[in-house]
């Protein structure tokens, strides 16, 4: 029992994909990519990768409010402030039936790599 137990916590963790900051931009320059922020309304204002949709993880509806406006058959990219957020977000995503990437280290590492914010 203890086996089967290990392979299905092996599955959980392969529901989305975490990258760094490099290779998420890379992952970004694909036009069917759907950016989502999942910090709150002040934090994302303080400035956010461009093209991103703010949705905030705290908030209720969180999962109706992506499921409205995220499309099943594109990937979603989702970050948050240091990816704590964003990999919760993602795994939740994820057992709606998209396919997640999460950014490692969220907007804090995709800044220390010198890569572009908007506000």
């Amino acid at each position: 029992m203890l086996g089967l137990g290990a392979c299905v916590n092996a599955q959980d963790k392969k529901s989305y994909n975490d990258m760094d900051a490099g290779s998420f931009a890379k992952l970004l320059a694909n036009d069917n990519v759907q950016l989502l922020d999942v910090r709150t309304p002040d934090e994302y204002a303080e400035g956010h990768i461009a093209g991103a949709r703010n949705i905030d993880i705290y908030d209720d509806d969180f999962i109706s409010q992506a499921t409205e406006s995220l499309d099943k058959s594109k990937p979603v990219a989702v970050y948050c402030r240091s990816g704590k957020r964003s990999a919760e977000a993602a795994r939740r995503l994820a057992e709606k039936g998209y396919k997640v990437t999460n950014l490692e280290g969220g907007i804090i590492a995709w800044t220390k790599g010198n890569k572009p914010v908007e506000k």
